[in-house]
């Protein structure tokens, strides 16, 4: 096949993009596939710049949104790229921002092409927490409870209790999230969240364990644990060596494993979401899962968590890559019936 993989963008976590493009890329070349790098913010890459761009690592803090107003886009151009015109299929190594919130979505389904991951509609609805909440609650899949802002505090003390948590609708990688134990505190947390734009949320804090699970196709993988070694996983824990440790399979009885995959299933068909996703979760102290988001586009390292999930079900990263490429050339061929 030859793939056009699309990643960096101008999105919070474009470094985190940056980091799953370079690994995507490495292990199609290696499976013998065509492999074109665009970066949707600059272009088609020469072999130069992938080499910088590819090899920057994840820093300890999202990019400011002063750095990434300087970096241009034209995503319109992607798809009429010499370079890119007779792909196969798009590769969408996206996080965050225009590349997950359906935008690039919408503008692919306009031009035809295969592209990685769900649709435009099921990707905007996914990364806006407020309505994947909803959608959520509708499928009768345990989710905590939440408000949006502006809310006073004392309705967040009367509806949810402290501590609570606070984060922008349309973030991922934690980024902009705190945890707020006080109300004192509350306005400090709603002024971090408001940097990143968009509506604010302010959700119930439900202590526990923290578990993730993938699906890949139509089917769960194996759930996993994760132990951050601070109060949450936050993006320095997700990125830095030594953030988090993670556990696959998690340590789960037969029956929560179960239940962890059921869940995930679901998500996935309650948001219509296809190819592959994520879903995160919190199992508190009575055995109960909460669904805190789902992911359309996961982190794609071969150290991520998705291809972990995989991994732990026998499935190499190099394969997960070629199944979620196959599983979008089959998506547009089921959109052309």
């Amino acid at each position: 096949m030859k793939v056009a993989v699309l990643f960096g963008g101008t999105s919070t976590e474009r470094d985190v993009s940056l980091a799953s493009g370079a690994q995507v890329i490495k292990a199609l070349r290696q499976a013998g596939h065509e492999v074109i790098s665009v970066d949707t913010a600059k272009g088609v890459l020469t072999a130069a710049e992938e080499q910088r761009w590819l090899t920057s690592g994840v820093g300890v803090e999202p990019p400011k949104n002063t750095e990434l107003a300087l970096l241009q886009t034209d995503a319109s151009a992607l798809t009429r790229a010499p370079e890119t015109s007779d792909a196969d299929v798009f590769f969408l190594a996206l996080h965050g921002g225009t590349g997950e919130d359906g935008t690039l979505q919408a503008l692919l389904d306009l031009t035809g092409v295969a592209y990685t991951g769900s649709g435009h509609l099921a990707s905007a609805a996914a990364m806006d927490k407020d309505i994947s909440k909803r959608l959520f609650c509708m499928a009768d899949i345990p989710t905590p409870q939440w408000l949006m802002a502006p809310v006073a505090a004392d309705e967040i003390s009367a509806k949810l209790g402290f501590p609570v948590v606070v984060k922008p609708t349309m973030q991922g990688s934690t980024v902009g999230l705190s945890v707020v134990k006080r109300p004192e505190d509350l306005d400090a947390a709603l002024a971090l969240a408001a940097e990143y734009g968009g509506e604010i949320m302010i959700e119930q804090f439900i202590p526990g364990r923290e578990l993730t699970c993938g699906v890949l196709g139509d089917e769960a993988l194996m759930p996993g644990e994760i132990f951050p070694t601070g109060e949450i996983f936050d993006y320095a824990s997700k990125y830095q060596s030594g953030g988090a440790k993670e556990v696959f399979p998690a340590d789960l009885t037969p029956e929560q494993t179960a239940e962890v995959r059921r869940l995930s299933l679901l998500i996935h068909r309650a948001l219509k979401l296809t190819g592959y996703s994520r879903s995160d979760f919190r199992m508190d102290d009575a055995g109960r899962f909460w669904c805190l988001e789902v992911n359309t586009l996961p982190g794609m390292t071969a150290t991520s968590l998705l291809p972990q999930s995989a991994g732990a079900m026998g499935i190499g990263f190099g394969e997960l890559c070629e199944r979620i490429c196959r599983l979008a050339v089959e998506e547009k061929r089921k959109r052309r019936k």
